[in-house]
């Protein structure tokens, strides 16, 4: 018995044996346990590369090869999507946000491994980016491929995806509650109870195996010393404006540069500026190589020699001033590698760089205040609050942040800071930044996946998978006969009028041409293009349907025709788009 016969006895049996829900809640396990699997060995991958290159540096003394092993670890990762996978490997969570949003779940196979090799190659080599959107990315491409072999429709395709965001977070930070809170906040919109229950299956799954290969150690142990103060809640607020202005700076240098790099062309003057400015910053900044999870660590004990060891700027690390420059210089120039690495073709997230920025930026407000004799405030928490701030942030996900920090880091009696610092972080980003830096890119193209539900359902829709195209059409030189003759045969009300090569001329409206149907004088007098118009406004297949509903309601339109370079493709109707979105709304809506 073939597979294939075997796979379709099995899909006959359990759709008559176990109900939907049971389904997906049984893959959402499985897809749990997958991507917990794929964190286990993208981490330890990283930590067996950084070992061999790394291990023999000396803290006291600064290293040249730190100049050289980002840009050589992207020249890597540029050959192996160049000539092994043969194509881009794409972003993490941008990459799932745009498949959620226009491409019905679907990501390419190929992400189901390469995300987790060019991540490793990249961060084990120094690239200044996290491992959480590639594992991320990995997760989501096991579960699209998952769903398609299950044979889920789109909403439990979409869901299976979530599943397999929330069991990666879950599995990399061992924290399956923000894992679950991330989706929420993140990826996914309107999610009732029978939604959340797969997502908890797979982010308890996913933590599980991490915890059984891995051990239960959180990622950031925090020892907790100094309890919450009342007393220091406006330094609480002060450190959430400092975190929420740090954002700030994080995301628009983070996209000015992308643009920048974006302009560039040709890949390897890319990787030359990309490698070279990487290299640089790690060889006077080490502590920007790689996840900077040791750096991360060293703040939340209110430590800074992660700031000096195996730097040129050892010798100062008795210095105050020294110290004070290098938090401000490592902070500055963190989402500058950060950006570097991506725009030289390095893959990676942005998690774990806005982690180290925001434990050194809570850990140098707290040392400003405590020099400055205005105050002593506990550097170690204000570390870990930092953190909060600037997820909060840049991820706009104030929800993810508080519990994200909380259990990574074990510390929950510090609930109600991490509560005000995140807080307020995003309140003063949303001033500045409507989106995130994942979502900056599909907003602007109108394909951004949002929890505005009207939207969420326009962005799904495709002007391609709506055109008409039974409309008899008839050439500008034919005569009125001709045209009779299509009329007659016509079951639309409008006559398209194109050459032969597809170039629309315009087109003719039946009701306009109803007082010549029986004057046979002028059959042969009159041509159509002298009863034929320009039709306005036009609509291009890979517009936004938002833009196309904009057009229906400002022309009263009820057809529009779709040109794509002068060429008619067909139309789109005012009443095929309505019971469409009727129908997505419906599929997005119900349990």
């Amino acid at each position: 018995m073939g597979r294939n016969r075997i796979i379709e006895r099995f899909m006959v049996w359990r759709s008559a044996n176990v109900s939907d829900r049971q389904w997906v809640n049984f893959l959402s396990v499985i897809i749990g346990v997958v991507v917990g699997f794929a964190a286990i060995i993208i981490k330890n991958s990283v930590h067996l590369i950084q070992e061999l290159l790394t291990s023999e540096f000396a803290f006291d003394i600064h290293n040249y090869l730190y100049f050289a092993y980002p840009a050589l670890g992207i020249f890597i990762v540029f050959l192996f999507m160049r000539y092994i996978i043969r194509r881009q490997i794409g972003h993490g969570i941008p990459t799932i946000l745009y498949s959620i949003s226009k491409d019905n779940g679907f990501i390419a196979r190929h992400n189901m491994f390469s995300s987790i090799i060019a991540s490793a190659i990249t961060v084990g080599f120094g690239g200044s980016v996290g491992l959480e959107g590639p594992t991320v990315a990995t997760g989501s491409a096991w579960g699209s491929a998952l769903s398609k072999w299950a044979r889920l429709n789109r909403k439990q395709t979409l869901l299976l995806l979530a599943c397999a965001g929330a069991g990666a977070m879950s599995a990399i930070f061992k924290a399956p509650i923000a894992a679950t809170v991330f989706v929420l906040e993140v990826l996914m919109i309107d999610l009732t109870m029978a939604s959340i229950v797969p997502l908890l299956f797979a982010s308890v799954a996913a933590a599980l195996t991490s915890f059984f290969f891995l051990g239960q150690d959180v990622l950031y142990p925090f020892e907790f010393v100094d309890p919450f103060n009342i007393e220091q809640t406006p330094y609480y607020i002060g450190i959430g404006i400092f975190a929420g202005l740090t954002s700030v700076y994080f995301a628009r240098m983070y996209k000015y540069l992308q643009k920048q790099f974006d302009l560039m062309k040709n890949p390897i003057h890319r990787w030359l500026i990309g490698g070279v400015t990487l290299g640089v910053l790690i060889f006077l900044f080490p502590s920007l190589y790689g996840e900077g999870y040791e750096a991360i660590n060293g703040a939340l004990r209110g430590d800074f020699e992660h700031l000096f060891n195996n730097s040129v700027f050892y010798d100062l690390r008795s210095e105050t001033w020294a110290i004070f420059a290098l938090f401000i210089l490592v902070i500055f120039f963190k989402v500058i590698a950060t950006s570097a690495t991506f725009g030289a073709g390095g893959i990676g997230g942005i998690f774990a760089p806005t982690l180290f920025m925001g434990a050194n930026t809570g850990l140098l407000y707290a040392k400003v205040i405590n020099y400055s004799g205005i105050d002593n405030l506990p550097e170690s928490n204000f570390a870990l609050v930092g953190m909060g701030g600037l997820i909060a942030g840049v991820l706009h996900a104030p929800l993810t942040a508080i519990f994200l920090i909380a259990q990574t880091t074990g510390g929950y009696k510090l609930i109600m800071p991490l509560m005000i610092v995140a807080a307020t972080s995003y309140a003063i980003v949303r001033i500045f930044e409507k989106y995130s830096v994942y979502t900056h890119q599909l907003a602007r193209r109108g394909e951004l996946f949002t929890h505005n539900k009207n939207q969420v359902v326009l962005s799904m829709m495709s002007v391609r998978n709506l055109i008409e195209k039974d409309f008899r059409t008839i050439n500008p030189d034919a005569k009125l006969r001709e045209l009779i003759d299509e009329v007659a045969e016509s079951k639309r009300n409008i006559i398209p009028v194109i050459e032969e090569d597809g170039t629309l001329h315009g087109i003719i409206f039946i009701n306009d041409i109803r007082h010549l149907l029986f004057r046979k004088e002028l059959y042969d007098k009159i041509y159509v293009r002298e009863l034929m118009f320009m039709p306005a406004p036009i609509v291009d297949p890979d517009e936004s349907m938002e833009e196309v509903a904009q057009k229906f309601q400002q022309s009263s339109h009820y057809n529009l025709p779709v040109m794509r370079n002068g060429k008619y493709l067909g139309f789109v109707s005012r009443a095929n788009v309505f019971s469409s979105y009727q129908k997505m709304l419906k599929d997005v809506s119900e349990e």
